[in-house]
């Protein structure tokens, strides 16, 4: 058994790096919007793809199928007619929930300086365009 901190043992720095894939799958936009979505309960796919504005039908299933293999996520199949199924965050989901929240938090918090700088910077690059 490795004793290691995780932090020893993992570098997301590198290319073969298992958490780096982790971090890639928490990374991704329309993870971050789907835990956001369901962190208040569990959602009916339709309702789902409803609530993340944007999201094709294939990028959402990919992005299920993505967290229920990485165990975040949990797909419930009911026998009805059609079949009702229900997506719901596992406790390993509902544990990247306050991550999600802060970054949320802090995009609220600096949108406007974002905004600010890219329009110094859109406007920095077409006066440099002429050069």
């Amino acid at each position: 058994m490795d004793t290691k901190n995780p932090t020893e043992r993992y570098d997301v720095m590198r290319a073969d790096c298992p958490a780096r894939q982790i971090l890639d799958r928490i990374a991704d936009k329309w993870t971050v919007l789907v835990i956001l979505a369901l962190a208040t309960g569990p959602l009916r796919f339709g309702r789902l793809k409803a609530k993340v504005e944007g999201v094709s039908q294939k990028m959402l299933t990919q992005t299920l199928r993505g967290l229920e293999r990485d165990g975040m996520v949990d797909r419930a199949a009911y026998p009805t007619v059609p079949v009702t199924v229900e997506y719901a965050l596992t406790p390993l989901g509902h544990s990247l929930v306050d991550a999600v929240v802060g970054l949320r938090r802090w995009s609220h918090a600096h949108i406007d300086k974002i905004d600010q700088a890219r329009r110094r910077y859109d406007t920095g690059k077409s006066e440099n365009a002429n050069l």
